[in-house]
Protein backbone atom coordinates (compact mmCIF):
# COMPACT_ATOMS: atom_id res chain seq x y z
CA UNK A 1 0.00 0.00 0.00
CA UNK A 2 1.91 3.59 -0.77
CA UNK A 3 1.63 6.48 1.12
CA UNK A 4 -1.09 8.06 -1.19
CA UNK A 5 -3.89 4.99 -0.24
CA UNK A 6 -2.96 5.52 3.25
CA UNK A 7 -4.87 8.92 3.02
CA UNK A 8 -7.84 6.83 2.01
CA UNK A 9 -9.89 6.46 5.04
CA UNK A 10 -10.12 2.87 6.05
CA UNK A 11 -12.92 0.58 7.51
CA UNK A 12 -11.36 0.51 11.14
CA UNK A 13 -12.96 3.42 12.23
CA UNK A 14 -12.75 4.36 16.16
CA UNK A 15 -13.80 7.66 17.75
CA UNK A 16 -12.70 8.79 21.64
CA UNK A 17 -13.96 12.22 23.03
CA UNK A 18 -13.22 14.06 26.39
CA UNK A 19 -13.98 17.24 27.40
CA UNK A 20 -10.93 19.34 29.20
CA UNK A 21 -11.08 21.95 31.76
CA UNK A 22 -8.32 23.89 30.01
CA UNK A 23 -8.72 26.29 26.88
CA UNK A 24 -8.40 24.84 23.30
CA UNK A 25 -4.54 26.80 22.78
CA UNK A 26 -3.23 24.62 25.98
CA UNK A 27 -4.97 21.79 25.08
CA UNK A 28 -4.03 21.93 21.72
CA UNK A 29 -0.46 22.85 22.87
CA UNK A 30 -0.41 19.38 25.02
CA UNK A 31 -1.64 17.06 22.47
CA UNK A 32 1.02 18.05 19.53
CA UNK A 33 3.61 17.92 22.24
CA UNK A 34 4.50 14.25 20.55
CA UNK A 35 7.09 13.82 22.97
CA UNK A 36 4.68 13.53 26.06
CA UNK A 37 2.04 11.59 24.62
CA UNK A 38 3.73 8.61 26.45
CA UNK A 39 2.66 10.09 29.50
CA UNK A 40 -0.74 9.73 28.51
CA UNK A 41 -0.71 6.72 26.02
CA UNK A 42 0.07 3.71 27.98
CA UNK A 43 2.57 1.40 27.49
CA UNK A 44 3.78 3.84 24.43
CA UNK A 45 7.05 5.59 23.48
CA UNK A 46 6.71 8.83 21.01
CA UNK A 47 9.56 10.36 18.96
CA UNK A 48 9.97 13.27 16.05
CA UNK A 49 11.85 11.39 13.69
CA UNK A 50 12.23 14.61 11.22
CA UNK A 51 10.84 18.25 11.48
CA UNK A 52 9.91 19.89 14.19
CA UNK A 53 6.34 18.52 15.02
CA UNK A 54 4.17 20.36 12.35
CA UNK A 55 3.38 19.58 8.69
CA UNK A 56 5.28 17.05 7.12
CA UNK A 57 7.05 16.08 10.10
CA UNK A 58 7.42 12.10 10.92
CA UNK A 59 5.78 11.01 14.29
CA UNK A 60 7.14 7.39 15.42
CA UNK A 61 4.97 5.70 18.27
CA UNK A 62 6.16 2.62 19.61
CA UNK A 63 3.96 0.58 22.24
CA UNK A 64 4.77 -2.59 23.82
CA UNK A 65 3.79 -4.56 26.39
CA UNK A 66 5.79 -7.75 27.19
CA UNK A 67 7.66 -9.16 24.03
CA UNK A 68 4.58 -7.47 21.50
CA UNK A 69 6.02 -4.35 19.89
CA UNK A 70 3.74 -2.23 17.52
CA UNK A 71 5.37 0.55 15.68
CA UNK A 72 3.45 3.33 14.49
CA UNK A 73 4.77 5.51 11.82
CA UNK A 74 2.93 8.72 11.13
CA UNK A 75 3.36 11.90 9.40
CA UNK A 76 1.55 15.24 10.12
CA UNK A 77 -0.28 16.37 7.18
CA UNK A 78 -1.91 19.39 8.75
CA UNK A 79 -2.20 21.74 11.53
CA UNK A 80 -4.43 24.15 12.25
CA UNK A 81 -3.76 25.40 15.58
CA UNK A 82 -5.12 25.21 17.87
CA UNK A 83 -8.53 23.41 16.73
CA UNK A 84 -7.43 20.41 14.57
CA UNK A 85 -3.71 17.93 13.70
CA UNK A 86 -4.48 15.68 10.64
CA UNK A 87 -1.88 12.65 10.53
CA UNK A 88 -1.42 9.39 8.07
CA UNK A 89 -0.20 6.37 9.45
CA UNK A 90 1.88 4.70 7.03
CA UNK A 91 3.54 2.06 9.06
CA UNK A 92 3.63 -1.99 8.19
CA UNK A 93 0.29 -2.63 10.29
CA UNK A 94 -1.21 0.76 11.04
CA UNK A 95 -2.35 2.54 7.93
CA UNK A 96 -4.99 5.27 7.89
CA UNK A 97 -5.48 9.02 8.49
CA UNK A 98 -6.30 10.47 11.60
CA UNK A 99 -7.21 13.65 13.52
CA UNK A 100 -7.33 14.93 16.69
CA UNK A 101 -9.60 17.90 16.69
CA UNK A 102 -9.72 20.41 19.68
CA UNK A 103 -13.40 22.38 20.12
CA UNK A 104 -13.89 25.52 22.18
CA UNK A 105 -16.38 25.33 24.88
CA UNK A 106 -15.95 28.82 26.43
CA UNK A 107 -12.59 30.34 27.47
CA UNK A 108 -11.58 27.16 29.86
CA UNK A 109 -13.31 24.13 28.32
CA UNK A 110 -12.58 22.30 25.07
CA UNK A 111 -13.68 19.06 23.41
CA UNK A 112 -11.46 16.58 22.31
CA UNK A 113 -12.55 14.34 19.69
CA UNK A 114 -9.66 11.52 18.29
CA UNK A 115 -10.83 10.26 15.35
CA UNK A 116 -8.96 7.09 13.17
CA UNK A 117 -10.32 5.65 9.90
CA UNK A 118 -7.77 2.55 9.80
CA UNK A 119 -7.23 -0.15 6.75
CA UNK A 120 -7.76 -3.15 8.35
CA UNK A 121 -4.64 -6.12 8.60
CA UNK A 122 -5.68 -9.51 7.29
CA UNK A 123 -7.71 -9.18 4.44
CA UNK A 124 -11.03 -11.08 5.20
CA UNK A 125 -10.05 -12.14 8.75
CA UNK A 126 -9.36 -8.27 9.54
CA UNK A 127 -13.07 -7.28 9.11
CA UNK A 128 -14.07 -10.10 10.78
CA UNK A 129 -12.20 -9.30 14.15
CA UNK A 130 -12.68 -5.42 13.26
CA UNK A 131 -15.80 -5.59 15.23
CA UNK A 132 -14.52 -7.80 18.72
CA UNK A 133 -11.41 -5.86 18.43
CA UNK A 134 -13.49 -2.22 18.25
CA UNK A 135 -14.53 -2.07 21.80
CA UNK A 136 -10.68 -2.42 23.29
CA UNK A 137 -9.44 -0.15 21.00
CA UNK A 138 -12.47 2.74 22.07
CA UNK A 139 -11.83 1.61 25.35
CA UNK A 140 -8.46 2.68 25.19
CA UNK A 141 -8.78 5.81 22.91
CA UNK A 142 -10.93 7.16 25.84
CA UNK A 143 -8.83 5.77 28.91
CA UNK A 144 -6.00 7.32 27.56
CA UNK A 145 -8.13 10.51 26.58
CA UNK A 146 -8.95 10.79 30.04
CA UNK A 147 -5.44 10.71 31.15
CA UNK A 148 -4.71 13.06 29.41
CA UNK A 149 -7.23 15.40 30.28
CA UNK A 150 -6.35 14.59 34.08
CA UNK A 151 -2.64 15.66 33.15
CA UNK A 152 -3.40 19.02 30.84
CA UNK A 153 -6.06 20.20 34.76
CA UNK A 154 -3.31 19.29 36.81
CA UNK A 155 -0.63 21.41 34.78
CA UNK A 156 1.22 18.26 34.51
CA UNK A 157 1.29 18.54 30.93
CA UNK A 158 0.79 21.61 28.90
Amino acid sequence: MTFSEAEQPGTGEVTATVIVNAPAEAVFAALTDWRRQGDWIPFTTVRVLSGDGGEGSQIEAVTQVGPAVLRDLMRVVKVDAPYEVRVVHHGKVLRGPGVLRCTPLGSSRTQVVWHEWFHLPAGPAGKVAWPVLWPGSKAGLTAALRRFARLVESGKLS
